[in-house]
């Protein structure tokens, strides 16, 4: 037996995070919108997402300086920023992954100790907005079986958008199906989404885009990336890269809603058509 003199033998958890390989991971993205109708109106920008196996959390705000759960951080994962069961009076007392495991099963999925990978932003130094999220859900194969978008919009309402198994084609998942909740003010909310998300791997691929009621397409959005490490070093250098990334999207949001208005493109207001906005959680009173 070989016994070593170094005070690493006295930190084996320590050591043993140090050399475990996570699922967890970053990826430096760009985002772009395109409006086609009734106005063109285009824009990108560039931006970085976090890519987190729900059960590596823990783990994670306890090898990482800069990331934590629910404590105040440069990225602190939030349990309560995500879905959370049942729509009315929800329990805060349980973490995302039970939260998300609770509503697959109402969808008629079962996955077990399945994986599930979420492709999110954190809250940034304690300021959080988070346009969407998307969950990735594997079996306990390893198999990936569905994926749940999830929605938010500038009154922090929240809507999940269930893609089950008989949407998966492909490397990836494909799913049209009607809104019905108020994202933005210049979009109607009896259009359609269509969710076209590649199972993030080396390369990040998600398409989302709108449909009026006549079945045309109106509004293009994607999110391209590349996988890098999640690393303190890397977090580092996104923070100082992408300063207050979370501040940034709801300034750029306000911002192409206020060029949207100059063009005069119809406007909503939040309390219009309520009887088009269904299923919402956290509803804005």
């Amino acid at each position: 037996m070989i016994i070593h003199s170094s005070s690493r033998r006295y930190n084996p958890y320590i050591n043993k995070m140090a050399n475990t390989a996570i699922n967890s991971c970053l990826y430096k993205a760009k985002v772009m919108h395109h409006r086609l109708a009734p106005k063109e109106h285009s824009f990108h920008y560039n931006v970085f997402m976090f890519y987190l196996d729900l059960d590596e959390i823990d783990m994670l705000g306890k090898r990482l300086k800069f990331m934590s759960r629910n404590h105040f951080n440069l990225f602190n994962f939030r349990d309560k920023d995500h879905l959370q069961l049942p729509r009315e009076n929800p329990d805060i007392t349980k973490n995302v992954r039970r939260h998300i495991a609770a509503y697959l099963q109402q969808n008629g999925v079962y996955i077990g100790n399945g994986r599930i990978m979420v492709l999110t932003n954190l809250c940034t130094l304690g300021y959080q907005f988070n346009p969407v999220s998307f969950y990735f859900c594997y079996d306990e194969a390893g198999l990936p079986v569905c994926s749940v978008v999830e929605v938010c919009n500038t009154f922090l309402e929240m809507k999940p958008y269930f893609l089950g198994p008989d949407t998966r084609q492909g490397e990836g998942f494909k799913l049209n199906t009607e809104k019905y909740f108020y994202v933005s003010p210049f979009i109607d909310m009896d259009t359609n989404f269509d969710f076209d998300l590649g199972i993030p791997g080396e390369k990040l691929n998600v398409k989302i885009d709108d449909y009026d009621k006549q079945g045309k397409l109106f509004f293009i959005s994607t999110l391209l990336g590349v996988k890098k490490p999640l690393s303190d070093k890397n977090l580092l250098l996104y923070f100082i890269g992408f300063p207050l990334i979370t501040i940034k999207v709801i300034a750029l949001i306000h911002w192409q809603a206020f060029k949207l208005w100059l063009k005069k493109i119809p406007f909503h207001k939040k309390d219009s058509n309520k009887e088009l906005q269904k299923e919402v959680y956290r509803p804005y009173s």
